[in-house]
């Protein structure tokens, strides 16, 4: 799309004659609001703390142009140039490579365009995203705000008064808390305490499955507020609301949306390693806001600023069941892979196996690579016919979840997609191969933390079979020992 400026105002053209691409426009004029206009509620409630293409907002051009000239929505550039570097406004990609052109016919140049957020639809230099720039809407809760019944374990009510505090004064808080320990529940005082407060919450995580076992717990705690629900192919994806649950790539579409931005699972992939959610995250929350952030296992660095109080935190190291978390045994089973070539695999790991199944335990079990779980599954379909392998591509992942859930398999192999979102009741955990670089400190530790999850069986084991001891395993026990000793201490687990 061109535009061109009259009389200090940005005006669309189709005509290439005094126009340019947004991107070449140096500085976009924004007129003043006018009280009088008959504003589009409609529209107000789409755009409202987003930043979205024409193509997704479904209005003509030139009612969308109408309350731009009345400033009720602001053009903002879709690519921007940084040292004459070209920058991506929506997902904040700078990198050269993630830039593409293509022979445009809104602008009929060969135009620049970003491929790091293409699945989002495509920003390219002739690209406006529109902002909203009226009034907001208002919500007035007249009922309980939340409904809940449940009661909160020692630990999990300091960290609900620290989360209160911090979403009350607009702060950022790191809640450290172990695998198990209740993180949702420690979160509904200061999101009702938000809400009453006219202010917008969003809980974010990086994985479609967690927003899916969210939605209906939030729902449930809060039956009188909308809550949106956003992943990909969500049908909420236009709906307005005070309480957003999304992914983590879902935020690439809010612009200074949310009072309050609680995220969860900070430490998984692919919210990590993907500096375009982390700039999207930070897009998200209005420039006065709080941050929450959850997770059980904070990295290295993170770690070392909370202890030398560089980062605010507060730490849950207990279960509310306060049992201590199970502590990993290391057991070295030699060369293991190089067993499994010849059809077979470590004695005290089979041993191990069968004593699970002779106790009628389920067992989950941890391998460091799809081919070698699928190599090892016919070995352990020896011993028990009741065994599935899962992965991240496998189409049947959530029924061989749930066939476990519902005690139907007595062992499920698994890569470490299942190291974190899932809990099975009364399970044992094993890694075959927990020397592998894949097996990160934050990886064992949730890992760890799939077993004793249940009040009524809280001891599961936990056994890392491996062919040389690593920094990694050594510091995840270590962390689990930590927490365990300061649960004691804050007498927060049965001594």
């Amino acid at each position: 799309m061109r535009f061109e400026i009259k009389e200090n105002i940005l005006i669309p053209s189709l005509n290439k004659e005094n126009t340019l691409p947004i991107s070449q426009i140096q500085k976009i004029p924004q007129p003043p609001l006018n009280p009088a206009y008959p504003y589009n509620s409609d529209l107000q409630l789409l755009l409202t703390g987003k930043q979205l293409l024409l193509d997704d907002i479904p209005l003509p051009l030139n009612e969308i142009q109408s309350h731009y000239e009345n400033g009720y929505v602001t053009y903002r550039k879709g690519i921007n140039t940084s040292n004459k570097m070209p920058v991506c406004v929506r997902c904040g990609n700078k990198d050269p490579q993630w830039f593409g052109t293509f022979p445009c016919a809104r602008c009929g140049e060969n135009c620049l365009y970003c491929r790091k957020c293409l699945m989002m639809g495509r920003i390219s230099a002739c690209t406006p995203l529109i902002v909203w720039n009226g009034p907001t809407q208002e919500h007035a809760f007249t009922k309980h705000i939340l409904e809940w019944n449940g009661q909160l374990s020692d630990g999990q009510q300091a960290a609900s008064s620290r989360v209160t505090e911090a979403i009350q004064q607009n702060q950022e808080l790191l809640v450290w808390a172990v695998c198990g320990a209740g993180k949702t529940e420690v979160l509904f005082a200061g999101v009702e305490a938000a809400l009453a407060a006219q202010k917008r919450v969003c809980i974010s995580t990086p994985r479609t499955d967690v927003v899916l076992e969210l939605t209906p717990r939030l729902k449930a705690a809060f039956p009188n507020i909308t809550v949106a629900s956003l992943y990909g192919g969500s049908e909420d994806r236009h709906l307005y609301a005070p309480l957003t649950i999304a992914t983590t790539h879902q935020l690439l579409r809010f612009y200074h949306a949310f009072d309050t931005l609680i995220l969860d699972e900070v430490d998984a992939f692919p919210y990590t390693v993907d500096e375009s959610l982390q700039y999207a995250a930070t897009q998200a929350r209005k420039p006065e806001s709080s941050m929450i952030y959850l997770t059980a296992t904070p990295n290295p660095k993170w770690q070392r600023e909370c202890r030398t109080g560089k980062s605010d935190f507060v730490t849950i190291p207990a279960r509310f069941h306060r049992h201590p978390l199970p502590v990993p045994d290391f057991q070295w089973c030699g060369n293991w892979q190089k067993q499994l070539k010849k059809d077979s695999l470590p004695t005290n790991f089979l041993k191990w196996i069968r004593l699970r199944i002779q106790q009628q335990k389920q067992v989950l079990i941890f391998f460091p690579h799809i081919p070698l779980m699928e190599k090892a599954l016919p070995i352990l379909r020896k011993y028990t016919p009741y065994l599935k392998a899962v992965h991240a591509e496998d189409p049947d992942r959530k029924e061989k979840v749930q066939k476990m859930r519902n005690k139907e398999l007595a062992l499920l192999l698994t890569t470490t997609i299942l190291e974190r979102g899932v809990t099975f009741p009364n399970i044992d955990v094993a890694v075959l191969g927990a020397e592998d670089d894949i097996f990160s400190e934050s990886a064992l530790v949730q890992i760890a933390g799939r077993a004793g999850r249940s009040r009524d069986y809280p001891n599961g084991a936990v056994t890392f079979f491996h062919y040389g001891k690593t920094e990694a395993m050594t510091m995840a026990r270590k962390q689990i020992i930590t927490m365990n000793r300061e649960g004691v201490k804050r007498g927060l687990i049965h001594s």
